[in-house]
């Protein structure tokens, strides 16, 4: 129950997507930061640093900001990220694999914590929180921990379902099944592809919102039911993500999403609709038991900090793009558009 041999294409997918979602996240930070948040920013880290103490907004730069420094991080975030995506990083020992992980997480977070109105998207506090478990994913040489990959579906859960009822507590229009007669042409960042959407006949609009709360709304429960059901509900769930991804731009949101969503499909599911796509693999090791431990401890603090985005959600004044803790572990955020975090 510790740890699954059946899940190892899923952590490779995890591993190498989040780590390509760093990589984007750093080299934009390296190249945008200085001036959106920089010393002559439009919003100045410096002087907003000078209003915030250490717990309200934990950051490396709290006890020195400099372009210079942020460039460095960027660089040095870009470099684990590079590790990551290329498998160096999950080929070393198991202690410097959760310290690549932790560095990523915690230099990211010091640049989130930091860049003002132009970090408080909601996609940016997702990537932070999933970096954040991505910590214990573990390495090549051990079975992946079937806890975390509960963790991750636990997130994707609260990403779908936590926007699926914000939007029948919201505007009437979803309820009527009409808001997709003219979402495609009111999001924020329409693509050439939301065109076509947007002129698509109207039934289609309704299948649209009717498709939306059945992967909201019935889903995400799913993704806790007994393979290969478990499977079919993630794979499904990531349709819709890509549909999204394909119809609008919402940055890496919807990517964040299908990563922690691939947590659900094992590789015996995928074998039996594609036996040719997942290759036989030797069957590994369960992790050390310190390790087995921590993930444990991690699952019952995730717990614990899950009450204040669990009550949210169930509230009628539920909020968006809420984060409960400035270290991120877990938020509660949802969207209207229906594609951004819990």
């Amino acid at each position: 129950m510790l740890a699954s041999d059946d899940y190892q294409l899923a952590r490779l997918l995890i591993e190498r997507g989040l780590g390509l979602l760093y990589l984007i996240g750093f080299v934009v930070a390296l190249v945008q930061f200085p001036a959106l948040a920089g010393e002559r920013g439009l919003e100045p880290a410096p002087a907003l640093l000078r209003q915030l103490r250490f717990a309200d907004a934990p950051s490396l730069f709290q006890w020195r900001y400099s372009d210079r420094l942020l460039r460095v991080a960027a660089l040095v975030g870009t470099v684990l990220a590079l590790a990551v995506v290329l498998g160096v990083a999950a080929a070393l020992p198991l202690p410097l694999t959760m310290a690549v992980w932790l560095g990523l997480w915690l230099l990211y977070l010091s640049i989130v914590n930091i860049g003002g109105t132009f970090y408080a998207f909601g996609w940016e506090s997702q990537l932070c929180e999933t970096g954040f478990l991505a910590i214990f994913l573990g390495n090549a040489a051990s079975a992946p921990p079937f806890v975390l990959l509960l963790l991750f579906r636990w997130l994707a859960f609260r990403v779908e379902f936590g926007a699926g009822v914000i939007k029948l507590r919201g505007d009437p229009c979803w309820r009527a099944l009409t808001c997709m007669d003219y979402h495609h042409q009111t999001q924020p960042l329409p693509n050439p592809v939301s065109w076509f959407a947007h002129h698509a006949p109207r039934i289609f609009h309704r299948l649209e919102a009717l498709g939306n709360f059945v992967a909201q709304l019935v889903l995400p429960f799913g993704l806790f039911l007994p393979q290969p059901f478990a499977s079919l509900a993630a794979l499904l769930m990531i349709a819709t993500q890509l549909y999204l991804v394909l119809t609008g731009n919402y940055a890496w949101l919807n990517w964040l999403t299908i990563v922690a969503l691939v947590a659900g499909v094992s590789d015996s599911a995928i074998a039996l609709v594609l036996p040719g796509l997942v290759p036989a693999t030797a069957s590994l090791p369960a992790p050390p038991t310190w390790f087995a431990a921590a993930t444990i401890c991690l699952a019952i603090i995730v717990g614990v900090l899950s009450y204040w985005p669990v009550r949210n959600l169930l509230s009628p004044h539920q909020q968006m793009n809420r984060s409960f803790n400035a270290w991120r572990p877990i938020s509660a955020r949802a969207s209207s558009a229906g594609c951004s975090p819990t």
